[in-house]
C-alpha cells in the first residue's frame, strides 16, 4: 500500500468514527448543550480531516478554503464544548457565534488573499496562535472546573477527552508554524493522519466505556426538598460524617468562606477528599461541589428573602452574605432552584404574610 493510499484509509476511518459519533449524540441527547456542541464539534472536525496538511507551501484551490475556515473555528467550537462540559450553567451567548465567525473568515481570507499574497508563514503563524490559544482557554476551563465534578468515572473520562483533543490540536499548531513554507513530504501527512485516527479511536473508546447520562445529564441537577437534612445511609461511618457534614453546613455555614473548595472541607472533616466527593455525590445524590453549596447558600437566601425583619436589606447584601461572589450568578441559581428571581421570590412571601 503506498503511503497515499494508507493516508486516504486513516482519513476515510477517522471520518467514519466521527460521523457515527455526531449521529450518537444527536440521537441519544439533543436537547444538553454539551452534546450539541460536541456534536458540532466533531462535525467541525471532519472538516479538518479532509482539508488538514502539515505541507503548506502555496495556494490552495478555492473550493478548498472553506473547509479549512470552518476546521480553524472549529477550535472555538472546542472550547465552547470544554465549557459546557465543565460548566452545567454555561449558556451560549451571541458573541460566541461572532467569535466562530471572525476566525472562520480570518482563516479564509488567510487562505485567498494573504497566503497567495507572498505572506504564507504569516498568515499560517497567526491562524495557529490562534488556535494555541484557544487551546489554552480550554485547558484552563477544564483544570479550574474539574475540581467540582463530583462522579469520578465522569472526571476521568472529560479530562481525557479534553487533554487528548488539546494534546494533538496543540502539537499540530506548533508543528505548523515550524514548518510554514517548506514541503514535508507524504510520509509525515500520512503519521499525521494515523496520529489523528488514533486519537479519535481512543475518544470514542473512552465515551463507550462511561454512562452517556453521567457523561451529558439530560436534565438539571435537582434540587434536595431540604437541603439541610440528613438522607438516610446504609453505613454507620457514612451516617457519621454526613452528620458532621451537615454541622459544618448548618450551623458553622462553611458555604459562605470565599473560594471554599472540596479539598478545604475534607481536610475539616479529616477525610480523603476522594471519599468527600463519593459522599456527597452517592449518598446525598450531588453530581457537582458548586451546586451542593449553593443549595445550601440558596437556603439561608430563601429565609433572609421571606423574613419580614429584612425586607429592607439589599438582595446582593443578602446574596453576599450567603457566599456568593456578585449579583449574577446568585439570581441564576437561585431562579433555577426556586423558578423565580429573589425579587420576585420576597415579593410573594410578603404578599403570602
Amino acid at each position: 500500500m503506498t503511503l497515499a493510499a494508507l493516508d486516504l484509509a486513516f482519513r476515510a476511518a477517522t471520518v467514519a468514527l466521527l460521523l457515527v459519533l455526531a449521529a450518537s449524540l444527536l440521537h441519544d441527547f439533543r436537547n444538553v448543550p454539551a452534546a450539541r456542541l460536541g456534536a458540532a464539534f466533531v462535525l467541525g472536525s471532519v472538516a479538518h480531516v479532509v482539508s488538514y496538511s502539515l505541507d503548506v507551501t502555496s495556494r490552495v484551490p478555492l473550493w478548498h478554503a472553506p473547509l479549512i475556515a470552518i476546521s480553524t473555528g472549529t477550535i472555538v467550537v472546542f472550547w465552547l464544548f470544554t465549557r459546557a462540559l465543565f460548566d452545567d450553567e454555561f449558556r451560549l451567548r451571541w458573541w460566541h457565534g461572532l467569535t466562530w465567525a471572525l476566525v472562520a473568515a480570518y482563516s479564509f481570507a488567510g487562505c485567498v488573499w494573504i497566503a497567495p499574497g507572498g505572506h504564507v508563514r504569516f498568515s499560517v503563524t497567526v491562524v495557529n496562535l490562534i488556535v494555541l490559544g484557544f487551546i489554552g482557554l480550554a485547558v484552563g476551563q477544564m483544570i479550574a472546573s474539574w475540581p467540582t465534578d463530583l462522579v469520578e468515572r465522569r472526571r476521568r473520562v472529560r479530562v481525557f477527552i479534553v487533554c487528548a483533543i488539546a494534546l494533538y490540536g496543540g502539537l499540530n499548531a506548533v508543528l505548523q508554524i515550524a514548518v510554514a513554507g517548506r514541503h514535508v513530504g507524504a510520509a509525515a501527512e500520512t503519521v499525521n493522519a494515523g496520529v489523528l485516527a488514533c486519537t479519535v479511536a481512543a475518544i470514542v473508546y473512552a465515551m463507550m466505556r462511561v454512562d452517556g447520562a453521567e457523561l451529558f445529564p439530560v436534565a438539571a441537577e435537582p434540587a434536595p426538598p431540604d437541603a439541610f437534612s440528613q438522607p438516610a445511609a446504609d453505613d454507620a461511618a457514612d451516617q457519621k460524617l454526613i452528620a458532621a457534614l451537615m454541622r459544618l453546613m448548618a450551623d458553622e455555614r462553611i458555604y459562605r468562606q470565599e473560594n471554599i473548595t472540596i479539598g478545604v472541607l475534607a481536610t475539616r472533616l479529616k477525610i480523603p477528599e476522594y471519599r468527600l466527593r463519593r459522599l456527597i455525590n452517592q449518598r446525598l445524590g450531588y453530581r457537582n461541589f458548586n451546586v451542593f453549596l449553593n443549595n445550601h447558600r440558596i437556603e439561608e437566601a430563601k429565609a433572609a428573602l421571606a423574613d419580614p425583619d429584612q425586607a429592607e436589606v439589599p438582595v446582593i447584601t443578602i446574596a453576599m452574605d450567603a457566599g456568593f461572589q456578585s449579583l449574577g450568578p446568585f439570581n441564576r441559581a437561585f431562579k433555577a432552584v426556586t423558578g423565580v428571581t429573589p425579587t420576585e421570590y420576597r415579593r410573594l412571601k410578603a404578599d403570602a404574610a
